[in-house]
Formats: C-alpha cells, structure tokens, sequence
C-alpha cells in the first residue's frame, strides 16, 4: 500500500519530504516498502542527505575515554552525546566498549579521526575501526600485510583516513618508519614507508618510496580537512604534515612564525570559522607561569598558504592536558590535567567544567552529524560489519 503511493508521487517531493526526517525514522520506512527501501539506501540519497543544510545545533559528540580497571588494564569506552540548552549533554545512545582497541596504558594514545563523509576511525598502533555512529554499524579494518625485511623493525608514526569525493570511496593511509635493527647498538638509519587502504577493494597497497618528515605525535592532530590528513611532523623544524587523499603527494605547510618562539610549547590542530586552524598551548608537563603561558590560536584564511596564518583568539593561562575539538562554532572542548572535559568559550571567556571524566590523558571528542553512510563488509574473517 505504502509503495503504491510512493511510486506516484513525483520522486523530488518523496526526497524533500524523507530528508528533513530524523535518520532513526529513515531507517525504520526503509522496512515499509521496497521503493523506500532502495531510494533511502542508495548513493544519491545518501549525498543528498548528508549535503544538507545543517545548523550546530544538528551537531552530536563522539566522547571517548578510558578507566583503568586492573594495574596494566584499561575499559576504553564510546558515549554518544547531544548537547542540551544549559551547555550540558545528554546521551543518546548506550555507551559502547571500544570493540578491538589496546586495553593496556596504550590507551591513551587512541585517536578518533573524522568524520569523513559520515564515518569516523577509531585507531591504535595497529588496529583501526570505521564507525557509524548514527546507523549504529562499525567494521575492522583488516591488518596491512606488509611487514619489512629481516634485521629490520618498524614502527608506526601516523594515521590517517579520508573520504575522497572523484572516487566516492574511503582511504586509510599509514605512515611507518623503518630502521635496520644491529645485533649490537640502536637501531639505525630511517626509512618511511607509506601504506593505502581502499575501502571499496578492501585491501592494502604500498606507495613509491618517500622519505616523509617524522610524524610528531600529538593528541589533537591525524585530522581530516579539505579530503587531505595533517599531522605535526619535524625536520629542522616543526611543520604541518599534509597528505592528500586523493593524489597521494604528500606536502608541508608552515606554522606561524610566532610559534616557534614561544617556549615549551605545545600544538593542536582544529577547524574554527570552518578553516584550518591551529593551537599553540603551554607544555602540560611544565609549571604555568600566569604571566605568559597564554594559549594562542591562529586561522588559515587560505588553505595550504603557509603565510595567511591570522591570529584570532590569546586565551587566559588555563592548566590543560590538551585541546579536543571546537563544538558550536564557539566552545573550545579541552581536556584537564585529571581527565575531565571542560570547555572554553572564546565569545565570553566562560570555563565550564562537564560531568564526563576519564583516565588522564585518554580523552578524545569528535563532532558529528546524522549521516546514512553505509559500511560494506570485508571479505576477511572477523571484518564484517557488525552492529552494537
């Protein structure tokens, strides 16, 4: 019945009617008819949907942290966040254990990455996990089969992930060092070796050889912007290390000069006024001196112009283990020297401390969006997708 009606109506009203839906509704007509079916789950539908207009108050938070349970064991948990009036938050979904992680004090060293055309990745040192967090549907990655060659070690420096929209497809990209392990001594030499994952093959390639900066790792960098992946990454210097998805080259862009002459520094990356922006914060393993530990925020007005940094915000000395994300154009998310989330608005100078508290060091936040993006599934064992 609710089939025969759909297919007379004209197919731009249907859309223009299902798109200012809820998704959980969306998902629930997809059982009612067959044309609801294939018109919600297809490609174009999906564009049109995650494409539209929004407001920050369409904004929901990824929330990630850790408990330690035993003395070398760690619970690492997801909470799935609206935001309310008073600047709280409510949850919208039950919390999920992070399926797959490290459990030990790497705990700490998690990343979220995204999100990316509606997913978002949940990585370690070695494992990497692509989640919905509004269908619900998560999947692993399988493992990159590419090792290195005997009297070798590698270690693993970057992540990254990325939709990129001329192939409508989702890469993984990691970046590795090298070195040739002696009998005797340390390690020497420094070879990078660079690794792509494509979703819609499910297997990994490596790249040509390239010999990438060091990666410099920081809990508020591996972002996605502009289909590209930023880390910090050193060579006399520090710099932006930018790889994009969709050719594959890597890239450097400087930061503010300023930078580099503020003492016992720290650098987060975050997209403020929807540019690439970048925070320079006091060293949390150094005593703050109220005088002059100021946190300092710069915009890129043009992206990959390493000389259109503008500073926009000089931020009160706050004691903060690292920045998060920016939530409603306006509220700098922060996580404390004790694990506890705070914000910080940079329109009214108000600090307001949230009742959501993990282990030292292990918070991490996305901001999202309701998206129907799907997941396919692997065809290797234990990477189908599955649904918490």
């Amino acid at each position: 019945m609710a089939g025969g009606i759909i297919k007379k109506l004209p197919k731009d009203v249907v859309i223009n009617v299902l798109i200012r839906l809820p998704v959980k509704s969306m998902i629930r007509l997809k059982c009612i008819s067959k044309a609801l079916y294939i018109l919600i789950g297809s490609t174009t539908y999906t564009n049109l949907h995650l494409n539209r207009t929004t407001t920050t108050k369409d904004e929901l938070i990824l929330f990630k942290c850790s408990f330690k349970e035993e003395p070398q064991r760690f619970k690492n948990v997801l909470s799935f966040l609206s935001g309310v009036d008073n600047g709280g938050f409510n949850s919208i979904l039950p919390d999920l254990d992070v399926p797959y992680l490290t459990t030990d004090y790497g705990s700490i060293f998690h990343q979220l990455i995204g999100p990316s055309h509606g997913l978002i990745a949940l990585t370690d040192s070695d494992a990497i996990v692509l989640l919905n967090p509004t269908t619900r549907h998560y999947r692993l990655v399988p493992p990159c089969p590419f090792g290195c060659p005997k009297g070798y070690h590698r270690t693993i420096e970057g992540i990254g992930f990325g939709f990129v929209s001329i192939l409508n497809d989702f890469k993984v990209v990691r970046i590795s060092d090298v070195f040739w392990d002696p009998p005797y001594g340390y390690p020497e030499g420094r070879d990078s070796k660079v690794d792509v994952y494509e979703l819609s093959t499910d297997s990994w390639r490596e790249l040509e050889p390239v010999q990438v900066p060091r990666v410099y790792w920081l809990p508020c960098s591996e972002m996605v912007y502009k289909e590209a992946v930023h880390w910090f990454a050193t060579i006399d210097e520090v710099v932006i290390l930018c790889f994009d998805i969709g050719t594959e080259f890597f890239r450097n862009f400087k930061m503010p000069g300023a930078c580099y002459f503020i003492k016992q520094s720290r650098y987060g990356l975050i997209v403020l006024n929807e540019s690439l922006s970048l925070i320079c914060y006091p060293d949390p393993g150094c005593a703050i001196d109220p005088t002059q530990d100021f946190i300092h925020i710069w915009i890129m007005k043009e992206y990959g112009i390493g000389e259109s940094w503008i500073k926009k915000y000089t931020i009160k000395p706050l004691p903060i283990e690292s920045p998060l994300v920016v939530w409603r154009d306006h509220l700098l998310l922060l996580q404390n020297k004790t694990g506890q989330l705070i914000y910080y608005d940079v329109n009214s100078n108000e600090i307001k401390e949230f009742d959501l508290q993990g282990f030292a060091k292990s918070l991490r936040v996305i901001v999202y969006t309701e998206s129907l993006t799907s997941i396919p599934s692997g065809s290797e064992p234990g990477t189908q997708v599955q649904k918490f």
